[in-house]
């Protein structure tokens, strides 16, 4: 077997999270009178972190005090909400577990804040991951290859021989820069072109496609 271990993306990737990103970033942004977003918005402010998120959804008022209690309402509203309407894609969870009955280790790394994103697998995709990693301020985000680097030593296994699934260019760009093999999956946020344009190596339409990169 060529690949030894899989390392996924969280948000777009294993969870369907954008409408409770939506809800509780616009809760946030009417506090201050910004004009809401909508989740088909969303999915293209997310993906590098709380902090850009905030600062593209609030274009073009950039201020930084506002910014900082934009993200302070928004994180705490999420907190609070970020089970309300988020589930596994279909087919990730017949996915892990058939990557777990063959033997291959599994990971994810998010730039999604470590405390959510720890709680987040743990409630929805229980005990399927050897190592889970956010974004921490010690740590550079994706598409720094640092973190993901990291993981792959966690694992036991070479860059090279590590999928790295995902949903964005971040994800496609952290898997170059890291020297795994980039999977873009197609039921995530962005489109198939930026996928490819990011260097995606494989594109797959469904969970259990990623199965045929294994056999």
């Amino acid at each position: 077997m060529r690949f030894k271990a899989v390392v996924f993306d969280l948000d777009g990737t294993l969870l369907d999270t954008i409408d409770d990103l939506a809800d509780s970033i616009n809760v946030a942004l009417a506090v201050h009178g910004l004009p809401k977003r909508t989740p088909a918005q969303c999915k293209y402010f997310v993906g590098d972190g709380v902090r850009n998120f905030a600062l593209r959804a609030m274009a073009p008022v950039s201020d930084e005090k506002v910014l900082a209690k934009v993200i302070e309402k928004y994180t705490a509203d999420y907190a609070q909400r970020w089970a309300a309407k988020t589930r596994p894609y279909e087919g990730v969870v017949e996915l892990l577990r058939e990557l777990g009955q063959r033997g291959l280790a599994m990971a994810v790394l998010s730039n999604k804040p470590d405390e959510f994103t720890r709680r987040m697998t743990q409630q929805m995709l229980p005990d399927c991951f050897a190592v889970v990693v956010g974004a921490r301020p010690d740590v550079p985000h994706k598409p720094d290859p640092a973190a993901a680097l990291a993981i792959a030593r966690q694992l036991g296994a070479e860059p090279a021989q590590c999928l790295y699934v995902g949903d964005t260019n971040t994800d496609m760009q952290t898997a170059a820069a890291a020297g795994m093999y980039g999977v873009g999956v197609l039921w995530g946020f962005r489109t198939k072109a930026e996928l490819i344009q990011n260097g995606a190596k494989s594109l797959v339409n469904h969970p259990l496609e990623l199965l045929d990169l294994l056999d």
